[in-house]
């Protein structure tokens, strides 16, 4: 039975459950990912800011069609 059958056949209470899960998992791993950062040294430094605004970007060319 495929994953997307096998959720319809969950109860509305159950889905919302699930889904409701899923989005707090969601907002606690943005709340949290900024303080690991910090804790694990991760945060990047004004170098690092510098050579970011230093790299090459890269931008699209319109291209006219001849028909």
């Amino acid at each position: 039975m495929p994953l997307w059958t096998s959720y319809r056949a969950l109860s509305m209470q159950t889905r919302l459950l699930i889904g409701a899960g899923i989005m707090a998992y969601a907002g606690f791993g943005l709340l949290v990912s900024d303080k690991a950062e910090e804790a694990l040294g991760l945060v990047p430094t004004e170098e690092d800011k510098q050579r970011l605004r230093e790299a090459p970007t890269v931008s699209a060319a319109v291209q006219s069609v001849l028909s």
